[in-house]
């Protein structure tokens, strides 16, 4: 093993409405609070990985599922129920894609960048 992973660092415009976005989605709490950098741990007091936001000026979102600006990466966050889930991320602000199957489902996150729920195959 060359290291360890640490830090999960997702660019958007406003890092603080970002964390919020993804603490409530993910059971996270806030590490450090700053206008520019906002870090996320885990539920149980994990200190690693964390989730972290970095303001970047001028930020173009993804454009999913075009590749004229690339996702580059996403998140896969899994549920038990993926009707509730849904639910409850439209109400935090997420935005439907339409993509999907039965186990699977697209959204994007406030700052447009996609994130799917995922439940396991029955």
């Amino acid at each position: 093993m060359i290291g360890s992973l640490d830090v999960i660092v997702i660019d958007c415009p406003d890092p603080v409405a970002l964390a919020d976005f993804y603490g409530e989605l993910l059971g996270m709490r806030r590490f450090s609070d700053d206008p520019d950098w906002v870090e996320l741990f885990g539920p149980g007091g994990e200190a690693r990985p964390i989730v972290a936001f970095q303001r970047v000026d001028d930020f173009t979102p993804p454009e999913w599922p075009g590749q004229l600006v690339p996702q580059q990466l996403h998140l896969d966050v899994k549920v038990g129920d993926l009707d509730e889930a849904e639910r409850q991320v439209l109400a935090l602000g997420a935005t439907p894609t339409g993509s999907g199957t039965p186990t699977f489902r697209v959204y994007l996150d406030p700052a447009g960048h996609p994130f799917c729920l995922i439940r396991p195959n029955d």
